[in-house]
């Protein structure tokens, strides 16, 4: 069980966010530099911990520890997401793709409208959850093991000897055990 030496300060919670149509667009550099500055943004006013994340073409999993006694996770999505659609408006939007609803409620077509949240209840679950970020781009089949992708915390983890580089084998290791 790994030792993810952190405190457990305030509400933690795991999200899963999804691309509009599920659009591939997750880890182009200009996305990825958008979200990085709109986070870094958001994070100066309404701050929280990144315990995990990982992007994946079309959708992102990712855990956040907020502040004690404060809940408002969404408000700091929807400016993560409003910040992002702004910066990413002439290379990522393309408004062929809206809807006449959408179109009316002047939305981008960069993020899927909500996102679905579960609050972390212990420890174990959070080591379920932290697993399941890490472990997203073999599961889908971009990689064969967990190492080799890069847009993902789990470098961080091996870094600070949370996981080791080979956590989680490789999909040919797994498949062979299930003969």
């Amino acid at each position: 069980m790994p030792n993810y030496r952190r405190l457990r300060s305030g509400p933690t919670y795991f999200f899963t966010v999804v691309a509009y149509q599920r659009r591939p667009i997750f880890c182009d550099p200009r996305f990825r530099a958008a979200l990085r500055q709109s986070i870094t943004a958001v994070r100066a006013t309404r701050p929280f911990t990144i315990d995990a994340w990982v992007l994946m073409p079309n959708h992102m999993h990712c855990i956040w520890t907020l502040p004690e006694r404060d809940f408002d996770y969404g408000r700091r999505w929807g400016e993560i997401k409003r910040y992002v659609s702004y910066l990413c408006r002439e290379t990522l939007h393309d408004p062929a793709l809206l809807t006449r609803t959408a179109k009316k409620q002047r939305e981008s077509t960069i993020w899927q409208r909500r996102f679905w949240e579960h609050q972390i209840r212990d420890d174990t679950d959070l080591e379920k959850h932290m697993d399941y970020v890490h472990f997203n781009p073999v599961k889908h089949g971009f990689v064969l093991n967990v190492g080799e992708w890069e847009h993902s915390t789990f470098h961080r983890y091996v870094r600070d000897g949370v996981y080791a580089q080979d956590w989680g084998g490789t999909v040919d290791a797994r498949t062979r055990n299930l003969d």
